[in-house]
């Protein structure tokens, strides 16, 4: 399975409604399986100045948005490093092969806010991984 996430699909408040969306709650989390992923690592890649390039790989997620999620956390702990505020996601590729997801995501990152509808708040976005127990960079 490939799949390609168009640059409009993750926001900042996208990914923190859609990390929050990754934990069943209630009723459902009584009929379902437990989540528990595996996450595999991150690799970074500086392309330019401010693009770079994430590739991470994890089992047990669900589905393309735990697997976008992890790439969206790594961007925005290595904004953070570098000592940005702020990232946009330029595009997304995913690929899940035998259990395993993998995300090849590219960001800029910048210390202001960028323009464009796909950008993250680091501190934001990084504390939020932190809750959801998404490691970052």
């Amino acid at each position: 399975m490939r799949a390609t996430r168009p640059l409009a699909a993750l926001t900042a408040t996208g990914l923190l409604a859609g990390l929050g969306a990754c934990a069943p709650s209630g009723d459902a989390a009584a009929g379902q399986a437990a989540f528990k992923p595996s996450y595999r690592g991150i690799e970074t890649r500086l392309l330019s100045g401010d693009l770079v390039n994430f590739r991470v790989a994890m089992s047990g997620a669900r589905g393309l948005p735990d697997v976008e999620a992890y790439a969206a956390c790594a961007a925005a702990q290595y904004a953070l490093i570098r000592g940005y505020g702020f990232a946009r996601h330029v595009r997304t590729n995913v690929d899940e092969q035998g259990g395993v997801w993998k995300a090849d995501a590219v960001y800029t990152i910048s210390p202001a806010l960028p323009r464009g509808i796909s950008t993250l708040d680091a501190e934001v976005v990084v504390a939020d991984c932190a809750a959801q127990g998404i490691p970052t960079v």
